[in-house]
Formats: structure tokens, sequence, C-alpha cells
């Protein structure tokens, strides 16, 4: 047999006898390997462990640990679950079933109702076919063939995809045991591969997402390799219920979603003093980093959404209005705003770089469906900065915006990774100006020292972009921070600046923000610190609690002493017993409560509890004050 010449992601070569597998590869290269691999990539384009090579290419191997080993097991995974499906109810038709984030569903058609009690009967039927460690195997067959056999068996939903797919693809399935299935792939080798699933939730779905189509029954499930994995992820999943921000906004009264706003927040005394102290911090930091604060208008005239692109590229997710019989757009986006006011005077490079930040409120069109408390909604606020600079001042730029972002994000005890996304299908520009930007990027992330991965297709339409994706305290990522370089818009809007030699030149644009969306920041925040905020960020950061009546009058006056110091500071009057407003204290997570009573009020004193560690002793009102300041501050 004639050899090939397989080139590693680590850019090594290694010869094969012609029609050697990739499972066959990864057994000689590691052993280790062999057990822990999943799917691989073969010349960019992603293919199962069983597939055969018969010319020289480059691969690289997935394990569990990577994005596409994960799907290749979650995907499979789904197969598993329509197989246990189909095995305990008659005459169930199959729709969809692919991996999504942090697991999988499937789509069946039947005229059983399926209900939560019935979730264990087909998990347990899912690990008897694990067990049974059934061969996934591939099969190519033609368009007829493929119709003929799904009409055979009834799976209209199949016949219906085949019909829609492009006379040239491939048309493969997927076989284990007595079940086949539709589909492109990639799978795990065997059904014991799928290791450790849980069946999490029931939900409908309309085939194809067309309302007009038919109610399909969803099942949602997950799959790790490691049944610790799976165990430690479901507690996570248990947490992340009690923090949900939904239902903490409501017990701590921060902000609510009201019938007559679906999508647009309203926010509650508590929660605008959360907003106002992030906002509040986030001048000074720009400040600090040599930003200029502007304000643009929330309506603009269509043509300068024609002029951005975003007339042509993000048309249906905006809000239109009609002013003397004239278009306008309700903006989706800060940034022509800002182009505009750069454009209202001529610049020389000795103006640039040029900061401008915005704290802009923006609306989007977002599907019912999709919208999600703070985390998704149609009316939002986006802390947008524009930066105008040389060519040659781009990757010190970069580098400013990244010490920004650190400083923001360490404040909140917030660790993060970078993510590079390039240049998506639908772009304005050229291939050699995406490729000089995206190159920018990884410069400056390179020469920061910042490990970061690859999005490829990912980024904006008119520049690529660096993403910071955020972890929070139960380690779940967020999605925050953005760099996107632009060369684009300098281009539509014919922005230039003087340059040294007296002549007119095109500058570079940086848009970016920290928090992204500040209404979601705060969702984020509300979970990550589970309602209780540090002390700077807290909206009622003191509550004294006098034990009787007669101790409110000294309760009032160390409220007096407090408030001149802008502390926020409650007092709870109520004729309640003291172990009562204690609690009530503890419940709405505030950082300190002060209990007075006579021994008190003749020493001048306090006595302290601290959110989370009880009593802590009794200090001087005015050391306490003083303490307490400093914490404000420091932002500890």
């Amino acid at each position: 047999m004639s050899k090939i010449q397989i080139e590693l992601k680590d850019g090594s070569l290694r010869e094969f006898e012609q029609g050697v597998s990739l499972a066959e590869i990864a057994e000689t290269l590691s052993r280790s390997l062999a057990k822990s691999v999943l799917a691989a990539k073969v010349n960019g384009q992603i293919a199962d462990l069983r597939y055969k090579l018969n010319e020289d290419a480059k691969i690289e191997f997935f394990t569990f640990a990577d994005p596409e080993g994960k799907e290749a097991l979650r995907h499979s995974a789904s197969h598993v679950m329509a197989q246990a499906v189909q095995r305990l109810y008659k005459d169930v038709k199959l729709a969809i079933g692919p991996a999504i984030t942090n697991g999988f569903y499937y789509d069946f058609d039947s005229n059983y109702v399926f209900t939560p009690e019935d979730l264990q009967k087909i998990q347990s039927e899912m690990e008897k076919i694990i067990k049974e460690n059934l061969p996934i195997e591939r099969l190519e067959m033609s368009r007829d063939e493929a119709i003929k056999l799904f009409e055979e068996k009834g799976e209209i939903y199949k016949v219906e995809l085949i019909r829609d797919l492009p006379t040239d693809v491939v048309i493969s399935l997927y076989r284990q045991g007595e079940f086949i299935d539709l589909c492109a792939g990639p799978h795990v080798p065997a059904t014991s591969r799928v290791k450790s699933v849980k069946l999490q939730s029931l939900a409908g779905a309309y085939w194809r997402g067309d309302e007009k189509r038919k109610m399909l029954q969803r099942v949602y499930g997950t799959a790790f390799e490691k049944k610790a994995d799976l165990d430690a992820y479901l507690n996570m999943l248990e947490e992340a219920a009690k923090r949900d921000h939904r239902k903490l906004g409501r017990e701590l009264d921060l902000f609510s979603i009201q019938e007559e706003g679906p999508g647009f927040p309203f926010f509650h005394p508590k929660g605008m003093v959360i907003r106002n102290e992030l906002e509040n911090f986030w001048r000074k930091v720009h400040v600090k980093y040599g930003y200029q604060e502007i304000k643009t208008p929330i309506i603009l005239h269509q043509r300068l959404w024609q002029q951005s692109g975003h007339w042509d590229h993000y048309r249906e997710n905006m809000y239109f209005t009609t002013i003397d019989d004239e278009g306008y757009a309700v903006k989706p986006m800060n940034c022509p705003g800002g182009i505009l006011v750069y454009r209202t005077q001529h610049h020389s490079y000795r103006d640039l770089p040029l900061r401008t930040a915005e704290l802009g409120l923006v609306h989007r069109h977002e599907l019912s469906g999709a919208l999600h408390g703070l985390m998704r909604v149609r009316s939002f606020t986006q802390d947008d900065a524009h930066i105008f600079m040389l060519p040659s001042q781009i990757k010190d730029e970069i580098q400013g915006v990244i010490e920004l972002f650190n400083k923001v994000y360490s404040t909140f005890g917030l660790s993060y990774h970078a993510e590079l996304s390039t240049r998506p299908e639908k772009a304005m520009g050229s291939d050699e100006v995406w490729e000089m930007a995206t190159n920018a990027l990884k410069e400056a992330l390179e020469d920061y020292g910042m490990d970061y991965k690859v999005n490829e297709g990912d980024g904006a339409f008119y520049g690529p972009k660096i993403d910071f994706h955020l972890k929070d305290s139960i380690g779940r990522t967020w999605q925050c921070g953005t760099i996107q370089l632009d060369m684009m818009m300098p281009e539509k809007f014919d922005l230039t600046y003087v340059g040294e030699d007296g002549q007119k030149h095109r500058p570079v644009m940086i848009h970016r923000v920290a928090y992204g969306s500040l209404e979601r920041f705060i969702g984020i925040l509300i979970e990550h610190y589970a309602g209780a905020f540090p002390t700077w960020l807290a909206p009622v950061q003191v509550k004294i609690l006098p034990i009787t009546d007669r101790h409110v009058d000294y309760a009032r006056q160390i409220q007096a002493l407090m408030r001149d110091k802008d502390i926020r500071v409650e007092v709870d009057d109520r004729n309640e017993k003291i172990g009562y407003k204690i609690r009530e204290a503890q419940m709405e997570k505030v950082p300190y409560s002060l209990v007075v009573g006579d021994k008190e009020a003749e020493a001048q004193t306090v006595a302290i509890r601290q959110r989370g560690q009880g009593e802590i002793g009794t200090q001087p009102i005015r050391e306490f004050i003083n303490h307490l300041t400093n914490e404000i501050v420091e932002k500890k």
C-alpha cells in the first residue's frame, strides 16, 4: 500500500498506510489519547474517528475538554435518547436532535404526551443502550435511497429535511443497533462513549420554529464523560437557580418586567442605587484612562443607518418611526452617533488618539421567546466607547483598553478569558483590510502576553473583535467586554485627520464596551454575589435596629451622622422583637446591622452584626463610621 503524510496540530509530520482511520492514528500517537479522543478535524472539516484517510492531510484530535469533543458526545447522546424513546413508545416520529450549549435536545412527534415522570424511564433505557456498547456507524446514500428508507419508516420530518437539502450535498445517516437517523455528524465511535447522562426537562417546540407548523415535544438533557463532572454541573444548576437574578430581583425589590413593557426593564429605587454606583465607578475609571464622555440622540435619520450599513445588516432588529414624513430609526447601537460627534470638528494627528465614551440607551427588537430578565432585553444601556487613532497607535490603544478592563473586572472579583472573532460570511470590506485588522488584534494580544482562542467567522460585519468572557463565583462564563477594530466606518463616513505631511488621512476606529449592557451586567452581578452585594454597591449599606421604642432617637442620631458621610442607612423602628428585625436584615442581605439599646446609647457605641459572620463586637460610633467609609471608598 502507498504511504500518506499526516500533519498534526503541532506541525509534526507522520507517515501512515493509505486507508488508515483516525482512530488508528490516535492509537499510534498515544494510548491515553485513543481512550479520550471523541472526534477529529481533517483539513478543517470535522469528522468521525472511523473516517479513513487516503491522501495527505492535516488533522487535529478533540477530547471532551474541547468544544468539538463535547458537541460530538452530546450529539451522540441525543441519538441515544431518540433510540430509547422509540424503544419505549410506539409510533414516535423523529424531528431533530442537536447538541446545544451544555447539553442536547430532541424533538418528537407522538400521540403520547411525555410527563416529567417519563424522563427517568427514558434515561434508564438510555443507560441500557450505553452499556450495550453499540457501534455508531456512518452511512452515505443517494437522495432517492434516503427518501425511500425514511418513507418506509414513516419518518415524515426526515423526508422533508432531505427534500430541502441542496442537490449536491452528501446525504449521511448514522446507525446504532436497530436505530438509524439522518445526520451530518460527527458522532463518537460507540454508545458506551456517552458515559453519564441526565434528562432535565420538557418543552414544546414548533417544527422548524414555525408557529403555523405542528407543535412537537422537546426533551432536554445533558451528558458528560465522568459522573463527577455531571454531578458538579447539576449542583451548579441548583446553585444557579437559587441565584436567579429574576427571583432575587423581586425579593430584593431591585427591578421588574411589566406586561405593559415586555423586554423593557423597570428599575426600582434600590436597583437604581446599584445602577448609579456602577455608572459613577465607570465615569471615574474612564476619566483616569483619558476618555471624554458624550451623549448622542436615541432617534436619528434613516439615511444615517443606511450609510453605516446597519440598514442592510441589522434592519430586522431595529425599531422605526416617521417624523415630518421622513423615516427615522431608534438607535440599536451608539457608534454612528459617536462618529457624527467626531465629524463636528477638524482633527490633526496631534489630537489622536481621541477617546469618547457614552452610556447610550439603545433598542433592539428581540423575539419574545428570547427575552430573559435583564440578560436579554429590548432596551438597554451600552457603555460604549469609540477611539479614533492613527494606524501606528492600534496596539497601544488595544492594550490600554485591556488594562481598563482589568481594572473594572478585578473590582468585582471577576476573572476572564479572551476570544478573537474573525470575518463573518456577511461582512463589509476587502479580505486585505480584514486580514490587516485581524493581525493587529492578534499582535496586541500576543504582545500583551494574553492567551486567547479563535472563533472563526464570528466577528462583527464591519471588523474583527476580541470578546472577554467573565467567570462568576460558581464557574459560569458570561460574554461582556468587547474590543472591535473597525477600518470600515471611517471610510463610510469619510472621517479624516490632517497628518504630519499636511495631507488628509483616514483614522482607524475602535468600538469597545466594558460592562457590555449595564442591565445585563447588573443581572450578572446579582447572580455572582447571590444578591449579597459588596458594601460599596449594596442598596442599603447599614440597618440600625433599636431594641425598643426608647432607643429610636439614638438610632436616628447615628443615621444622621452616617448620612453626612454619604452612607446609605435605614432605621428599622417597627414595634417588633429584635430577633425578627435581625432576621429581616439578613433576608435583605444588608452588609451591616447595628443593634442599639440602653448600653450602646449610654456609651455612644453600636453592637455590630456583619452579613455572613453574625456578631463581631461593639465599637464607638465614629470608629465604625471611619471603618465603613474606608471599606466603601476602597471598594473592598
